[in-house]
């Protein structure tokens, strides 16, 4: 992964993969919820010939790292944020409260939800 560069703008963290600056980009849409404090993590994408290299954990990784540094809350929208702390059980204590305390199998439950609502 490290030739993977994440820039962030207002309302997407973005991936530039080793010295590809054309054509898709893999990206993290997120909005922040300044009166709250919470940064909602609301869809990933990542081009089909860039799956599998570790690209969409890597920009969630940003997402802990910037929410930390602001001090803000995770909320998990997508299907692909979910499953990140499902599978890093050691920073769920960055979510939303009302996440936070969530066991695995009730965060599975919301995964598989989260899945069901982006088939649509």
């Amino acid at each position: 992964m490290s030739d993977i560069n994440v820039k962030r703008t207002k309302t997407v963290f973005v991936a530039i993969v080793g010295n590809e600056e054309e054509g898709e980009k893999p990206f993290l849409r997120y909005e922040i919820d300044e009166k709250n404090r919470v940064i909602k993590l609301i869809e990933t994408y990542t081009p089909p010939k860039l799956r599998g290299r570790g690209i969409a954990e890597k920009l969630v990784d940003e997402a802990v790292k910037f929410a930390k540094e602001n001090e803000l809350k995770i909320e998990p929208i997508c299907s692909y944020a979910i499953y990140y702390f499902i599978k890093h059980s050691e920073k769920r204590d960055l979510l939303v409260d009302w996440m936070k305390n969530k066991n695995e199998e009730e965060l599975k439950k919301i995964f598989d939800e989260a899945i069901q609502r982006e088939r649509k």
